[in-house]
């Protein structure tokens, strides 16, 4: 006999609970820390790096909540880094996010659970993740979080040492906001191609920190795909504007200065 939709959603969520038990504990992970210089940093998770510099904390500082706006791809290469240095992630409720491109990004996908339609509550899936793995990426659907509930999340987050990256929806008072825009692309020609490179300004802004910016770039190698600083003058613009008339084209469109002139001199 089939139970009611809650019960057969609680049983799942038990289900997800054992599961991360069962992950191995992650202080002796890879991907437990970032090797930092200078002043005492918090621990971070790994990210591409390109994006380091960026950073506060040279990386997604542990037990934070990241509130992330724009292109996919980045978000892609920051599950590529943790997984890739050996750390456990999830992407919940992103089911238009590239798993092929995450890879080409070195992610190891034995190590990124994906719930694309994590139903009804996805906060609750998300606390239920953030127990056993390092890195949470969270899609809202164009929710807007309640300040009490995002409260909790973030507790829970700092609690487990787990970073939290929300995208797609409002959230009050997160730790750090990454902000991404596409304003540059290689690859493509006229209807055809693929698309090889992508160009990002990335805005960083925290609770303390002066707002930071750069632009970032893929660029394919050995078979896969890294993350770079950009350099601007190789990409193409998101949105060209169109091409002016050169030449003999731009005179025959260029009008007289005075309409009477080519009279008077005949």
């Amino acid at each position: 006999m089939m139970g009611s939709a809650g019960q057969v959603r609680g049983q799942q969520l038990e289900q997800l609970r054992r599961r991360m038990a069962a992950i191995p504990a992650r202080g002796a992970d890879p991907a437990g820390r970032v090797p930092v210089s200078g002043a005492p940093r918090r621990e971070a998770l790994p990210v591409p790096p390109a994006l380091a510099g960026l950073l506060p904390e040279g990386g997604l500082a542990k037990g934070s909540v990241v509130a992330y706006t724009g292109a996919s791809s980045l978000l892609s290469g920051l599950l590529a880094a943790v997984t890739g240095a050996g750390g456990h992630a999830a992407a919940v409720g992103l089911p238009r996010l590239g798993l092929l491109a995450a890879a080409e990004m070195g992610a190891q996908l034995g190590r990124l659970a994906v719930v694309a339609d994590p139903g009804p509550d996805r906060l609750e899936v998300a606390s239920v993740l953030l127990d056993g793995l390092d890195l949470v990426v969270l899609g809202l659907d164009g929710a807007s979080v309640p300040p009490s509930r995002a409260r909790v999340l973030s507790a829970r987050a700092r609690s487990r040492s787990s970073t939290l990256v929300v995208t797609g929806g409002s959230w009050s008072g997160p730790s750090l906001r990454i902000d991404t825009k596409v304003t540059g692309y290689d690859g493509l020609g006229r209807g055809c191609g693929r698309l090889r490179t992508v160009r990002l300004d990335v805005a960083v802004r925290g609770r303390s920190l002066p707002p930071r910016h750069g632009s970032l770039a893929t660029f394919p190698r050995n078979g896969r795909v890294e993350w770079e600083h950009a350099p601007v003058e190789t990409l193409r613009p998101a949105h060209p504007e169109p091409a002016r008339p050169t030449g003999t084209a731009a005179e025959s469109l260029r009008a007289p200065a005075d309409p009477t002139a080519r009279h008077a001199a005949s």
